[in-house]
């Protein structure tokens, strides 16, 4: 996408407003919000002017806006979780993945934690458990 630098933040808030009015069902509306994430990587800096353009919104809006943006994030860490625990103790069953991708954020924090002192999937088995 051609858009100057300056214009970023407000072209994201800008498509993700206009996302927010759709009322999509919510498929089509997290593939369309992953596309303008995708192509439209803001920096720090950018995020900032992104969130200050979001807070104008009106409340509706702003709260559906803001569910879109939680979502990356949360899709983000779950990611990074995952692929950590194939790493230190080699490829997760589906059916842990899946488990893993019902942890709410809180819960997800943690296990991103405690997998720094996993040695086997059974001791991710037993963390499980005990959540």
């Amino acid at each position: 996408m051609n858009i100057a630098p300056s214009e970023r933040p407000r072209v994201k808030s800008e498509c993700l407003r206009l996302l927010a009015t759709l009322r999509l069902d919510p498929a089509r509306m997290k593939m369309i919000s992953g596309f303008v994430d995708t192509y439209l990587k803001l920096n720090a800096a950018e995020q900032e002017i992104f969130k200050t353009e979001i807070a104008k919104f009106e409340p509706v809006k702003q709260e559906v806006v803001m569910k879109i943006v939680t979502s990356w994030q949360l899709e983000g860490k779950q990611e990074i979780i995952i692929r950590q625990l194939n790493r230190k103790v080699g490829a997760i069953a589906p059916e842990l993945q899946e488990q893993i991708l019902q942890l709410p954020n809180t819960q997800l924090e943690d296990l991103g934690e405690a997998l720094l002192d996993f040695n086997s999937q059974e001791d991710l088995v037993n963390w499980l458990q005990g959540v």
